[in-house]
């Protein structure tokens, strides 16, 4: 054999070791865009769905959901309740380490209870101005009664308390990492099954597999499986979708107009020519799509109620989730209240175009106004929906004028009252109803709360506050189904549909599940070839 084939055949060799050393790291890496701006890592502040995500991912709290939204132990190992439902009293594990930093004096530490007391005082406290010190307003004191035992008392009984500390507010960090001016909102140090290693802001972030997570499988193999996670930030959602079908990243969640008929069929299965490398996972969503009416501006026609429900009556919910959302969702006609939740109103609005027009037709008597024009201010992503519903509430003679909006700025008009009527979702923060009856309870109103619409009803005020008092779930829950009753009768909103969770994935990613709060857990997810 002469040096020319030689010399070819150890190139072929090292270009065939390379590209499966490069598979393999594939294999290991979990990848995936995040369309949305990251605005911090502290979970002190992981209000929005990305970066709720991504700090799932670094931290822990007490408990934690499974994927069917069950309250189970995380770092604490178990608890006891009090009879009159005012105490909480948790053991934690003694196996929880934070991730290695040169912060602590031995570069790693275990958690201890006084790190909740920590945690949760930095919450609470003002001067933080945390978006999730609104968990800690029932909350009358808490205490590390030694290094295991951590307590905590309600100033009242809240049944559905565990839920609120599933959320990532309630994340235990280290007082280390606040000392010193050490940057925590740009490298934070969690408990997590991966630790944080870059983050180039809208651009990359990578996180690695930390090597002293406590948690095993079944098999009692310690988790999580994957050694890193990449995520890219590009803003444009068709780019992040071709980059999946590129190979390029592992799975895209939820539809965007961009995509939706390239991906789905009509009837919302995945088109042939994907399905030989991908795979959808669906399931129940706690999110409802609405519309909001502020319903305090007396220069509006919105202020009237038979306006409002005249725009809920006139159009074909059934419809719009067959055509604009390829089925991925069931039309809203069951309550402000998602499918999944006690307590909902089996009552609502359905088509009915005569009830409409004759709703429209009162109010004109009365009011001897005939200009019946108002703004409904969206974002791009729902303006096929907008444009939809201009459509059909013409026929009622009401004018509908579109204004779209960045998300920011709609966000930001819904806070300030700026907007009359605009697209809205309210994705649960925690398993429970009370979760979406917070956004009509008049003490809410926005900017101070999630009240946007400034709905003001004393009976619901007085029932929703009767709720948080009473410890039996039934009857707790013939409150909700009553205040649903009061939203739907008084029509704030326009419920449109309540969500289905929808993700696509390659077919050599396994585990990754789908759950009803469509929150990411990638501490078992695995890839194969």
């Amino acid at each position: 054999m002469n040096f020319r084939c030689v010399f070819f055949l150890c190139f072929a060799c090292l270009l065939s070791c390379s590209d499966n050393q490069k598979q393999d790291r594939d294999e290991m890496v979990f990848r995936y865009n995040e369309s949305s701006n990251v605005a911090t890592l502290d979970p002190a502040f992981a209000r929005t769905q990305a970066e709720i995500w991504i700090t799932n991912q670094l931290f822990n709290g007490l408990v934690q959901l499974d994927d069917s939204l069950n309250i189970k132990p995380d770092i604490a190992a178990n608890w006891t309740i009090s009879e009159n439902g005012k105490q909480y009293v948790f053991w934690l594990r003694s196996d929880v380490y934070f991730h290695k930093n040169a912060v602590f004096s031995d570069s790693t530490r275990t958690v201890k209870a006084n790190d909740f007391e920590y945690s949760f005082s930095r919450l609470k406290d003002e001067k933080t101005a945390s978006s999730g010190a609104w968990i800690m307003r029932n909350v009358k004191d808490f205490k590390s009664v030694n290094d295991t035992i951590f307590e905590i008392n309600l100033h009242k009984p809240f049944p559905a308390f565990l839920g609120l500390l599933t959320m990532k507010y309630a994340s235990v960090v280290p007082k280390e990492g606040f000392e010193n001016g050490y940057n925590f909102r740009k490298k934070p140090i969690g408990t997590g099954a991966f630790a944080f290693k870059l983050w180039e802001e809208n651009v990359k972030l990578v996180l690695r597999k930390n090597p002293m997570y406590y948690e095993k499988d079944e098999k009692g193999e310690r988790l999580p499986y994957l050694e890193a996670v990449a995520v890219t930030f590009l803003p444009d959602k068709q780019s992040g979708f071709l980059q999946f079908v590129q190979g390029k990243s592992d799975f895209i969640s939820g539809l965007d107009a961009s995509y939706k008929d390239e991906i789905l069929t009509p009837k919302g299965e995945l088109q042939e020519k994907y399905q030989e490398d991908f795979q959808i996972l669906k399931g129940l969503y706690l999110n409802t799509e609405y519309l909001g009416f502020k319903v305090d501006n007396p220069q509006s026609i919105l202020t009237d109620k038979r306006i409002r429900q005249a725009l809920n009556y006139g159009f074909d919910r059934a419809k719009m989730v067959a055509y604009l959302r390829n089925n991925m969702g069931t039309p809203a006609v069951n309550g402000f209240i998602p499918e999944g939740l006690q307590g909902r109103y089996l009552s609502g609005y359905d088509y009915d175009l005569t009830k409409a027009k004759k709703l429209v037709e009162e109010y004109k008597s009365e009011t001897k106004n005939n200009n019946l024009s108002v703004t409904l201010s969206t974002n791009a992503s729902y303006l096929d929906i907008a444009e939809y519903l201009q459509r059909e509430w013409q026929k009622t003679g009401i004018q509908i004028k579109i204004d779209v909006q960045p998300n920011s700025a709609l966000r930001q008009g819904m806070a300030t009252g700026k907007v009359d009527f605009f697209r809205g979702s309210w994705i649960a923060d925690y398993p429970d109803s009370e979760n979406y009856f917070s956004l009509f309870y008049s003490k809410n109103f926005a900017p101070n709360g999630p009240n946007y619409t400034h709905f003001k009803n004393d009976l619901f005020d007085k029932l929703y506050e009767k709720s948080f008092l009473e410890t039996d779930n039934e009857k707790r829950f013939e409150l909700y189904r009553k205040m649903d009753s009061i939203v739907i009768s008084e029509a704030p909103v326009i419920p449109l549909f309540y969500e289905k969770a929808v993700r696509f994935t390659t077919k050599s990613t396994q585990d990754l599940g789908v759950n009803p709060l469509n929150l990411l857990q990638l501490k078992r997810v695995r890839k194969t070839k």
